[in-house]
């Protein structure tokens, strides 16, 4: 009897990672690693990682609440002071945020359903590329963009912790460990065309100390 019952759907996500991008430069910013492992029906993917910065949180956080209607969206992490922004303890504090933002996310069945939510945590494409997906305007459908990204091996993490990674996803779907499993590849970081796309904020976030400090976004 316990072959027929459905296996439980579980979802990992982790926010890990933090890392200052064109460092130096007037346009310096704080990324981090978004991991997902799963054996969700509701993913296109079952293991993807991709990069991103808070203000592409924050995007994603004002699409989700203006397709959920009355379904309270969860609070992300608040944005720093100048001085505040670059020191380790926040950045820290802001990756358990996020990382905390998502692990509510995603067990949200309507937020779930947001096609613009998958874009964002299981390709590299950026806010108007993604926007562009979903209104229909890119030649790639959602599913498509999702799997093309994931065949390129770009999805596939190596971290330093990779084995144990696999085998808590060969638990959640019983095969993420195994033979024939597709090879570990480092997780991306997105080109500088990313890096803007008219959000406005001029505070810092960073865990070193270039010239400038990096936006917070």
């Amino acid at each position: 009897m316990l072959e027929n019952q459905e296996q439980e759907e579980l979802t990992t996500v982790r926010v890990q990672d933090p890392r200052l991008q064109n460092e130096g430069s007037w346009n310096s910013y704080v990324d981090y690693k978004i991991f997902l492992h799963t054996n969700s029906k509701a993913f296109t993917a079952k293991t993807s990682c991709v990069r991103r910065r808070y203000r592409e949180f924050v995007w994603l956080r004002k699409q989700l609440q203006k397709n959920a209607g009355l379904v309270p969206v969860p609070e992300l992490p608040g944005k720093s002071t100048f001085f505040a922004g670059g020191t380790d303890e926040f950045v820290e504090k802001r990756r358990q945020g996020l990382q905390q933002f998502l692990e509510k996310v995603v067990q949200n069945v309507v937020l779930l359903s947001d096609s613009q939510l998958h874009l964002f945590l299981q390709s590299q494409l950026s806010v108007p590329e993604i926007e562009a997906c979903v209104r229909g305007q890119s030649p790639l459908t959602v599913t498509d963009a999702i799997l093309r990204y994931a065949m390129s091996n770009c999805g596939w993490v190596q971290e330093e912790d990779a084995r144990a990674t696999l085998a808590a996803g060969a638990e959640l779907y019983g095969s993420g460990a195994g033979p024939g499993s597709p090879p570990l590849r480092s997780c991306p970081t997105p080109p500088s065309r990313w890096s803007d796309f008219g959000m406005e904020d001029n505070h810092s976030d960073s865990r070193d100390s270039p010239a400038k400090p990096p936006e917070t976004d």
